[in-house]
């Protein structure tokens, strides 16, 4: 009889832990789902201010057609100066000159290049140390759609009292519009969210001890 009991013994309530865990988790998932379309809705699908002037305009490398967009807005004379930031060590401005047509020899002389910086953070590190050094107000900030409210957030905390216009970029290999058909736009748009994340955590906390 004793061994009927135990085959047919039900399992107790989990332990108690779990009873507060388990509610905490399923929270937390729900806001991080609710965040993440949340972040996918906000991404750009057009330039909000395409005339405005600006001190400089900066772009940051790392994805097609934002170097090729900075040239053509320093051409059209939105800006006086343009730097390149997160360029490799590898490429000379000789070759950027032989490579891009958009880089002319008559825009070379407003061109400075960013070799130190790699990854969004020293982006923005270098921008302010470059903007100050010059002396300028207002940048007009190059990158792509999906990188634009990262970068948003750590240029705004490198540098608070500077004008930055937004100017996305929209690359032909990110499907904006139907991003979850695609599993390489949502994955990169799943990337791009956490480390959004990661940042505001990041600089939440900085603040904090700041202040």
């Amino acid at each position: 009889m004793s061994a009927r009991r135990r085959i047919f013994h039900r399992p107790g309530p989990p332990p108690r832990r779990w009873r507060l865990v388990l509610p905490a988790l399923a929270l937390f998932l729900a806001v991080w789902v609710g965040g993440f379309f949340n972040y996918a809705a906000s991404i750009p699908r057009s330039v909000e201010d395409s005339e405005q002037r600006t001190d400089a305009i900066v772009v940051l490398t790392g994805g097609s057609l934002r170097l090729e967009v900075g040239l053509r807005l320093l051409q059209a004379g939105l800006a006086d100066r343009l730097l390149v930031s997160g360029v490799n060590p590898g490429v000379t401005r000789e070759a950027l000159l032989r490579l891009m047509p958009e880089w002319t020899e008559a825009l070379n002389a407003h061109i400075d290049i960013d070799y130190a910086a790699n990854n969004t953070v020293g982006n923005a590190a270098e921008t302010a140390v470059w903007l100050q050094g010059r002396g300028y107000r207002s940048l007009r900030l190059v990158t792509a759609n999906y990188h634009q409210r990262r970068s948003l957030l750590e240029f705004r905390d490198a540098m608070p009292d500077i004008d930055i216009v937004p100017h996305p970029v929209f690359p032909e290999d990110f499907h904006r519009e139907d991003w979850w058909r695609w599993p390489g736009s949502a994955m990169l748009i799943f990337s791009e969210y956490n480390k959004f994340l990661m940042a505001h955590l990041r600089l939440s906390l900085a603040a904090l001890i700041k202040g």
